[in-house]
């Protein structure tokens, strides 16, 4: 019967003495289940491919690969033999073809949980390949313990566990972030060059795992960046950008903040102003023809006179706003939609309405006097105490709307009891 003794590829430590019998594949499941790895070639000391078991002799030195190729274990005398003794905690890392010398120590422990700390623990000969057992060894759906990469691919995988001819780890990242990574595992302080990204510092933090350092990066990043301008948008500005954009395109405004601006008589139509806070504006005469107005904020703007065909309002907030003498009639029959919209103590009086939808709108307290509200949709709205008083409500729907307290007088046409229920 032969023996032999079975080395990770690329190293000269923990070796493991193994009876051969069977086929090559049996001396690989054996390789595999001693070493901790996925054993799939088998090299003799010179680098030479074993195809066959017959060519195997007693006491022969062989080294396990997972795949890639052979690795002299003597290469540059930095990975040393059992017998030697030598200091093994100095290692080399290329980063990116740049070389970087540290200490074990250092990668593991500041940040025992990184993947640099998984990558490097191991004081036996091999150190990747170790913690990749290790990972392989724990199901996981998400992410493996040693990095913030998938489980299926690890750091071996990744960079295929290779030296260059140095002995310096290969490791495909870029030297120019890692740097401040390195010096913060070293010292424990963020100290980062001029002129280097600190995005491009948090990432590399992110990828190796160092979560005390990528936190310390957030909250630099965020320090280093000016206040954001939340002023309100001018009517110089504005006009300044209407001139620059072709009448046929859309405009989009939505969110921006136009409180207290004059837009008066501006043709405004088609721009979508949803979400917009345009509250005390004056937007008297103004062009808002189609214009979507979608949960803007119009509380308190004065809009009279104010061309409104086929707006959209809903769910808009223009309590208090004045809407007098507004046009919200279009004559091709495209309906002005304020449903949803608050409306309360809104001053709308002698406005064009005909086929307005204002279901479940709030208008308590709102002057409606004099409005054309033909076959407007009023279902479900609140109209307590609202001033109704010569309005024209032929074929208006009403039904479930408040009207409690609402005026009523001097209809121009007479209000059926079928139009309201309440």
């Amino acid at each position: 019967m032969r023996r032999v003794t079975l080395f990770v590829n690329g190293t000269s430590r923990s070796g493991k003495v193994v009876a051969v019998y069977g086929t090559l594949a049996d001396l690989l499941s054996v390789a595999s289940s001693k070493l901790g790895i996925r054993a799939s070639a088998l090299y003799n000391g010179k680098g030479g491919l074993i195809d066959d078991i017959a060519l195997i002799r007693d006491d022969d030195v062989l080294y396990v690969s997972e795949g890639d190729s052979f690795i002299d274990p003597q290469v540059d005398g930095r990975i040393a033999d059992v017998t030697s003794g030598a200091n093994t905690d100095w290692l080399t890392l290329n980063i990116g073809g740049r070389c970087f010398t540290t200490t074990r120590t250092t990668l593991v422990s500041k940040e025992p949980d990184s993947m640099l700390a998984h990558m490097f623990q191991d004081r036996g000969g091999s150190l990747i390949t170790s913690a990749l057992s290790q990972t392989r060894q724990q199901p996981s759906k998400g992410y493996s313990s040693c990095s913030h990469l998938p489980c299926f691919l690890s750091p071996s995988e990744l960079w295929g566990n290779k030296q260059d001819p140095r002995g310096a780890y290969l490791i495909d990242r870029s030297p120019e972030y890692f740097e401040p990574i390195l010096n913060y595992l070293r010292h424990g302080q963020l100290i980062v060059n001029e002129g280097i990204n600190l995005l491009g510092v948090l990432e590399e933090a992110r990828f190796f795992g160092i979560e005390q350092l990528a936190e310390q990066l957030e909250v630099s990043i965020k320090n280093s960046q000016p206040p954001e301008d939340h002023s309100p948008i001018s009517r110089k500005e504005f006009v300044r950008f209407l001139l620059a954009t072709p009448t046929k395109s859309e405009l989009r405004c939505q969110g921006l903040n136009f409180s207290g601006a004059d837009l008066s008589r501006l043709d405004l139509r088609y721009i979508n102003f949803k979400m917009a806070n345009l509250s005390r504006c004056n937007l008297t005469h103004a062009n808002l023809c189609c214009a979507n107005l979608e949960r803007a904020d119009l509380s308190g703007a004065n809009l009279e006179g104010a061309n409104l065909q086929g707006v959209k309002m809903l769910c808009s907030n223009a309590e208090g706003a004045s809407l007098r003498g507004c046009n919200f009639e279009d004559p091709s029959g495209l309906k002005a939609n304020l449903e949803g919209a608050n409306l309360k103590n809104v001053d709308m009086e002698g406005s064009q309405m005909t086929g307005i939808n204002l279901r479940v709108a709030t208008l308590k307290n709102a002057k409606l006097k004099n409005c054309n509200l033909r076959g407007a949709t009023l279902a479900g709205t609140d109209l307590e105490n609202c001033d109704l008083s010569g309005c024209d409500l032929q074929e208006a729907n009403l039904r479930g709307s408040n009207v409690k307290g609402a005026i009523f007088e001097e209809m121009l046409t007479p209000l059926h009891m079928s139009q309201s229920v309440r």
